[in-house]
């Protein structure tokens, strides 16, 4: 039985492009380190199991990701996915699960790591911004990629109009990594992935685009 455990912690748009998906998954687990995460009640409907453990119960983070991954561990999962899910893991919890932890980040890593990347990338004049598909490791978005999509940066963008075409390329993306995952697809070395049967475009992105 293959099982996938969703992580997150708000309205969990990133787990809805999953749970819609219908990835090769026999059982899919939400847990949400906040009760009032709106993602519960739409994974609710979605039909997969849900779960809360509240991180405010606990006395720091060491207390919290340990009662997290007991929790875990009674699903045996062979993935989990991280979408949306605001805690800083600890490093224990994040070596207890090497080589089965995947993240979605709202940049091209290894360029703009951390909050606010979309505000970071108007600031500093990006032409193409873009989201990554990362395995998680110790040290904040640096783990090895596994996808990426770009998008071009327009000159009238906001914050929310960048933010919301990025976000269209994540719920493409992160579906398509899980699968890649789940079907057994992705061979990880020390920091690469490298993907079996995928598909090599040779092209060029120009962002503002050329002229003749």
């Amino acid at each position: 039985m293959k099982t996938l455990i969703i992580l997150i912690s708000g309205r969990g748009s990133n787990m809805r492009a999953l749970l819609e998906a219908r990835l090769p998954v026999d059982r899919i687990i939400v847990i949400s380190n906040n009760p009032a995460a709106e993602g519960l009640q739409t994974a609710a409907t979605k039909g997969a199991q849900t779960i809360c453990i509240n991180h405010h119960a606990f006395s720091d983070r060491t207390t919290f990701d340990s009662a997290l991954a007991d929790e875990i561990d009674r699903y045996q999962p062979d993935l989990i996915a991280l979408a949306g899910f605001m805690r800083i893991l600890t490093d224990d919890f994040v070596f207890r699960y090497h080589r089965r932890l995947m993240n979605i980040h709202p940049s091209l890593l290894p360029a703009f790591p951390g909050l606010h990347t979309h505000k970071r990338v108007l600031d500093d004049g990006v032409k193409i911004h873009g989201c990554t598909v990362h395995f998680v490791t110790p040290k904040l978005d640096h783990g090895p990629i596994v996808i990426q999509a770009a998008v071009p940066v327009f000159p009238n963008d906001t914050e929310k109009t960048l933010a919301d075409r990025v976000l269209k390329q994540e719920h493409r993306i992160y579906p398509q990594a899980v699968r890649w995952f789940l079907q057994g697809r992705i061979r990880l070395t020390e920091n690469t992935v490298f993907i079996a049967d995928t598909c090599v475009h040779d092209s060029v992105i120009y962002s503002p685009g050329l002229q003749e």
